[in-house]
């Protein structure tokens, strides 16, 4: 952020301009109270019995309607009413608010406790004057939403951070700015998100795009404060029984990620950057070379330009270094690897497509209606004005030009945006109104022309910047432009379980690290381990170091061979998650006290994760380590990968560490499915299905649903539920599968039953003994198996 703007918020003056708020009178607007005050008028409603709005509208202006992140309609949702001399109280069965008319504060309470209450509520804050600075907008005053907090709560929230899982104590801009080279700290990032989750499971969700400060408590005064250049006074308080369930009432409000393409879980072949077609084709063809499997190459700057600086905003392939880049993308295509090239908002004046984007009046503009004209790294540039309809136009026109080549996705970059002085205008606001939701709104440009343009292809949409409520556009974020160092790769768990916490559960990171030039096979090989339980797996950096395996040490790509290998083998397990998501919004990383949310202790910690519900994983964070120390959450015992060894649910142990992988541990009593290992998930024939189960006679039966369809949106996507239950009985374990579709494609593959003391007696599918194979060494048991229809039954008798 600019730092007359820092200095400015750090040298305020507070005075309560609501100290002598006053309730005067209230009404109802069909199931919306209305609530006269000394100094304005409060507008309270439900959207449901978990997700309430408050928002305030000063003397003198009029109430804006209009929301960026919501979109769930409130459909005059019911409540109780309670009122007398002394207060208003409106409840629903979950989430009630109570209104004190004297002294006058509004408290909101979660099945009758009480979890969060206006201290000073809105007023405005006077600020020193300072001078004005050419091309800085100096303000006067902002505006504070106060709240008063529990002594005790921990708080998550406000974008992408690296602080430490709670965020308590710490005051965090609201300004999406890149922080080039971060490493263990990094307090501001790309993604600045206006929303506070405490860990009594609630959230507050500050409705306002423009600039500003989130104040978690950082004079360790118990208060909360929201603060802003101007806009709504509007924030939603929302709640839920678990964090399971908070998070999908928070993506209801904001809405749920769409599924993406399935290719999008496989790996990606990208650095910065590859400067031909001619290099392109042979790095795919290495990794064809190699049996190292990849679903997607990344084409940076280079696919418009020769150089990095003076050619940005040209938007249109370099023919000296792409000569036949439509037929590199349909060999690709054939092959199937997807080809996403690289797009910035900004039309540098020395672009080719600069005198365009001004006689089309695509860009945003000085005071004077000129186009605004500044210099930052790659030149002297205007920035497209994507809130207005010819900018917007223009811009996916470029978009629908590149799908019609065949490309499989877009990148948008800098979309923060990197740089956008305060003076510029857009036809949505000021820069500092709009700063925030810029990425917001590129990515649904893109989303909303694929729909009605390529409505059969899912879009994949790489961004580096967004908002509340990006992920209801297919936004695929990342964490920016880490240092490739093991302080790099520290924070990135933290990162990605915070962003999945506040909706955003695509987050990750360049696998490796991406700047600087620290030629580091451990680290490189750790992180890519990490890699294979993020949801997106893309190694990228800067191009003085190989980001790709296939030019690492033999050492470091044959580890990551094995890491991508397993990736692949996790697909239907993973592509489980994406629909997960898509359907409730739950993460597919998850904090540990998701499994045990009364465990004080795991609140705070994140060096270790849920992948789903059933994968248990602790990335190696440190050069050389050759221990670890392993919690495992007491719901369940878990079971090592590798070593089959198994470890009782509420132990803390210390394990050996291995170069070979990362510690990871899978649920026991629950089947996991497998499949083979494919070149590209084009290969995929999601029909063959290996199942493991990690026997545990505590666990009488289990249950899980894997998703599986094409791949895409074409109309014989041909959607699939498989339910998977064990059950144990009577010296028997009985696993039946089952389909939703009739008739079914049907499964086939093997199951693997690890961790049985004794050889089985029979078993038995749909009553027919087949043979099977028993490790007495191993305890382990196999079987083939084939489902031809829609519903199997086995039994094993033990």
């Amino acid at each position: 952020m600019r730092k007359l703007f820092l200095f400015l918020f750090l040298t305020t003056i507070g005075f309560a301009q609501n100290s002598k708020r006053n309730y005067f009178s209230h009404s109802w607007n069909g199931y919306e109270l209305e609530l006269s005050t000394t100094d304005g008028t409060y507008f309270i409603q439900f959207y449901n019995a978990k997700i309430a709005e408050t928002s305030f509208v000063p003397k003198g202006e009029k109430f804006n309607l209009q929301s960026h992140a919501v979109v769930l309609k409130t459909k005059n949702h019911p409540f109780q009413i309670q009122e007398n001399a002394d207060f208003i109280e409106i409840k629903t069965d979950e989430l009630s608010i109570k209104i004190t008319k004297s002294p006058f504060q509004i408290t909101y309470f979660h099945q009758n406790k009480s979890i969060l209450s206006e201290k000073l509520g809105y007023f405005k804050r006077k600020h020193e004057p300072l001078e004005r600075v050419k091309g800085n907008i100096v303000y006067d005053s902002t505006e504070v939403i106060q709240f008063n907090l529990n002594a005790t709560e921990k708080l998550y929230g406000g974008g992408a951070r690296v602080l430490g899982m709670n965020r308590r104590g710490n005051r965090l801009a609201l300004y999406n700015r890149a922080d080039y080279g971060y490493e263990t700290r990094s307090e501001l990032m790309n993604f600045t998100i206006p929303i506070v989750i405490s860990s009594q499971k609630y959230m507050v969700h500050f409705d306002n795009a423009p600039i500003g400060y989130l104040d978690l408590d950082s004079n360790k005064e118990n208060v909360l404060e929201y603060e802003t250049i101007s806009g709504r006074k509007t924030y939603q308080v929302i709640v839920g029984n678990s964090w399971e369930d908070l998070i999908y009432n928070y993506t209801e409000l904001t809405g749920k990620q769409p599924l993406p393409p399935r290719w999008a879980l496989g790996n990606f072949s990208s650095r910065f950057g590859y400067h031909s077609e001619a290099e392109a084709r042979r790095t795919i063809q290495k990794f064809k070379e190699e049996n190292i499997p990849v679903d997607a190459i990344i084409l940076d700057l280079y696919w418009f330009g020769k150089e990095v600086q003076g050619t940005m905003g040209n938007l249109e392939v370099f023919r000296d270094s792409f000569p036949t880049f439509e037929k590199m993308v349909v060999d690709f295509n054939k092959m199937g690897i997807k080809t996403i090239p690289i797009t910035e908002p900004f039309i540098l004046t020395t672009s080719k497509k600069w005198q365009e984007a001004v006689d089309k009046k695509i860009l945003a503009t000085d005071s004077n209606g000129r186009p605004f004209t500044y210099d930052f790294y790659f030149g002297n540039t205007g920035i497209i004005d994507i809130f207005k309809v010819d900018g917007k136009k223009w811009f996916w026109n470029i978009y629908k030009e590149l799908a019609n080549k065949g490309v499989g996705g877009v990148w948008g970059d800098l979309g923060e945006p990197e740089v956008f002085p305060a003076a510029a205008q857009t036809f949505g606001g000021t820069a500092d109104e709009v700063h925030n939701i810029y990425g917001h709104n590129w990515a649904k440009l893109v989303f909303e022309g694929y729909q009605n343009n390529f409505p059969t292809q899912r879009p994949f949409i790489l961004m580096r910047s967004g908002y509340s409520g990006s992920q209801r556009y297919g936004m695929i974020p990342w964490s920016g432009d880490v240092n490739r160092t093991w302080g790099g790769l520290s924070g990135q768990v933290e990162i990605s379980l915070q962003m999945g916490m506040q909706g955003l559960a695509y987050m990750h990171s360049d696998l490796g690290g991406f700047a600087g030039a620290n030629l580091d096979d451990e680290l490189y090989v750790r992180w890519l381990q990490y890699g294979v339980f993020n949801p997106i797996f893309r190694p990228h950096a800067q191009s003085d170091v190989a980001s790709e395996p296939v030019f690492r040490s033999d050492w470091s790509k044959n580890l990551a061979k094995k890491a991508i290998e397993l990736r692949y083998s996790m697909l239907p397990y993973n592509y489980s998650l994406a629909y997960e998501n898509s359907q409730a919004g739950i993460p597919l990383m998850r904090p540990l006290f998701f499994e045990e949310p009364e465990n004080e202790v795991l609140l705070t910690k994140s060096d270790g994760y849920l992948w789903g519900k059933d994968f248990l994983v602790y990335p190696i964070m440190e050069a050389n380590q050759t221990t670890k120390e392993i919690y495992f959450p007491k719901n369940s015992n878990w079971t090592d990968i590798y070593s089959t060894k198994r470890y009782n649910g509420g132990s803390t142990e210390k394990i050996n560490v291995t170069t070979t992988h990362i510690p990871t541990f899978v649920r026991n009593g629950v089947l996991i499915p497998y499949t083979k290992v494919v070149q590209t998930t084009q290969n995929y024939d999601y029909s063959n299905l290996d199942l493991h189960l990690y026997y545990d006679e505590k666990v009488t039966s289990s249950e899980r649903q894997f998703y599986f369809d094409e791949g895409d949106n074409s109309k014989e996507n041909n959607p699939e539920l498989l339910t998977c239950q064990t059950e144990i009985e009577k010296k028997s374990l009985f696993i039946s599968l089952e389909s939703n579709v009739f008739p079914s494609k049907g499964k086939k593959g093997t199951i693997h039953i690890f961790l049985l003391s004794k050889k089985p007696k029979s078993v038995l599918i749909d009553g027919i003994k087949v043979k099977f194979q028993y490790d007495k060494i191993a305890k382990k048991l196999t079987f083939d198996y084939v489902v031809p229809s829609n519903k199997s039954n086995i039994k094993i008798k033990l």
